[in-house]
């Protein structure tokens, strides 16, 4: 018999008022409304809402950010800053937008040299 990981069509979700403590790692979206202390690594979308906080390493293909970010970031492909944001750590993306009013403070590595050098499969600890 042969078995293959089934994508879900949901998006994966952390409520507002839900705290979770550890590294998560998905193959599709995920949205974070609630907080997270731990790395996030995802092969699909990082949505951070704006109540949503992450304290640790997000590794994904596309992210929005409306939170806050406390930790370093790897987008292979675009990273979206709302006007909400707040990302303290350092940002390595192919792709950056920033809103008026969205707060940075790190170093930012764009372009080519910013593909992911770190494997989706592989969260740091």
């Amino acid at each position: 018999m042969k078995t293959t990981e089934v994508e879900s069509k949901l998006p994966n979700m952390i409520g507002p008022g839900t705290k979770i403590v550890g590294n998560i790692q998905t193959n599709g979206d995920f949205k974070i409304d609630g907080n997270i202390e731990g790395n996030v690594s995802s092969k699909g979308k990082v949505v951070v809402g704006v109540n949503g906080f992450v304290k640790g390493e997000i590794i994904c293909s596309n992210a929005i950010i409306s939170g806050s970010v406390n930790g370093k970031l790897v987008v292979s492909e675009l990273l979206s800053m709302q006007s909400s944001s707040k990302i303290n750590g350092d940002i390595r993306a192919a792709k950056l937008s920033i809103e008026p009013g969205a707060i940075f403070t790190g170093t930012c590595t764009m372009g080519s040299d910013a593909k992911m050098q770190t494997p989706l499969t592989e969260v740091k600890k």
